[in-house]
């Protein structure tokens, strides 16, 4: 029960960091170190619907960089203070280890936009090792929040 509440807590301080800003219409991301991907899924399913743009403004980590997956890229913009950060699926067992998902990794992969894919590749692909995506070379990608 005690760790249910403790993820829900979490869960409510991750969403926190999304915030909405009604006058523009934007959802801006200001930092999320990621975590459980269906929650993310399903805020990034309204996003996609809602036609909002997205300002990713801080540190958008793991799961939360599947909004890459999920917003058309026209509506996704990036300030620089923005940075994304890729890695492998992983999952935990009951005694609290972590371990790797290959098969989630390839769907995870796949489901990004072919030219981040093609930058993750180049960088010996998703591993345990986290991948960093910022400045210069991430403006590549998405244009700055005007």
């Amino acid at each position: 029960m005690r760790g249910a509440v403790v993820k829900a807590i979490w869960l409510a301080a991750v969403l926190c960091a999304f915030a909405v800003t009604p006058v523009q219409a934007d959802v801006r991301i200001l930092g999320s170190p990621g975590g459980q991907v269906g929650p993310f899924l399903d805020l990034f399913e309204q996003l996609r619907d809602s036609g909002e743009r997205v300002v990713i403004d801080g540190p958008c980590l793991s799961a939360c960089t599947l909004v890459l997956s999920m917003v058309p890229n026209n509506r996704i913009c990036v300030t620089r203070r923005a940075v994304l950060g890729f890695h492998a699926a992983r999952s935990m067992d009951r005694r609290g280890r972590m371990y790797s998902e290959p098969e989630a990794s390839k769907f995870v992969l796949e489901a990004y936009p072919a030219p981040i894919r093609g930058w993750i590749r180049q960088r010996g692909g998703l591993t345990s090792r986290l991948l960093l995506l910022r400045g210069r070379e991430l403006n590549a990608f998405y244009p700055a929040c005007r």
